[in-house]
């Protein structure tokens, strides 16, 4: 007697997939392709440039780059188109419409995490409800590696706290 046959198992989706599933949940699709710029900042403008600017937010598609020096700015601004142009290469799409330069002192690192990305500490202070809690909680459900549970957790956290803000 030949044994039933079942039917195949689903396919377990990516990380890939189950973070865009998350973030198109969110409402966050955009902003992350935004915030890929700081992922490629160092391929797209090298080494020395990198050491000398970085990106520290981003705001309707207006990346805004901190630089240590005024003559680096003088020159980052004649290189500006250049590197609009690669950046966007490399994001694989026009996600970025400009680039505004400002002096300032550079963060330690070029991660989007520590380089401010573009929440201000006003957001950060307005507090997330019990139920607001437990949405981003059950959403980060089917993530098992804590550190980037962590990192969700924080940009979902963000998300809604941006969204709370009053409008000026």
């Amino acid at each position: 007697m030949k044994e039933p046959t079942r039917p195949p198992m689903p396919r377990a989706s990516s990380a890939g997939a189950l973070l865009r599933e998350l973030l198109g949940r969110w409402g966050m699709e955009a902003k992350m392709r935004e915030y890929r710029a700081w992922a490629v900042w160092d391929e797209v403008v090298g080494p020395q440039i990198a050491a000398r600017a970085r990106p520290a937010k981003i705001r309707n598609g207006v990346l805004e780059v901190r630089v240590d020096q005024p003559v680096w700015m003088q020159q980052l601004q004649l290189m500006k188109p250049k590197i609009l142009s690669r950046l966007n290469e490399h994001l694989g799409e026009s996600v970025i419409a400009d680039i505004y330069w400002r002096r300032g002192r550079l963060e330690q690192s070029g991660t989007a995490a520590n380089t401010g990305s573009g929440v201000s500490s006003i957001r950060r202070k307005v507090p997330l409800d019990p139920e607001e809690h437990s949405a981003i909680e059950a959403a980060l459900a089917p993530v098992t590696d804590p550190e980037v549970r962590q990192g969700l957790r924080s940009l979902f956290s963000r998300q809604l706290q941006s969204a709370k803000k009053p409008k000026s």
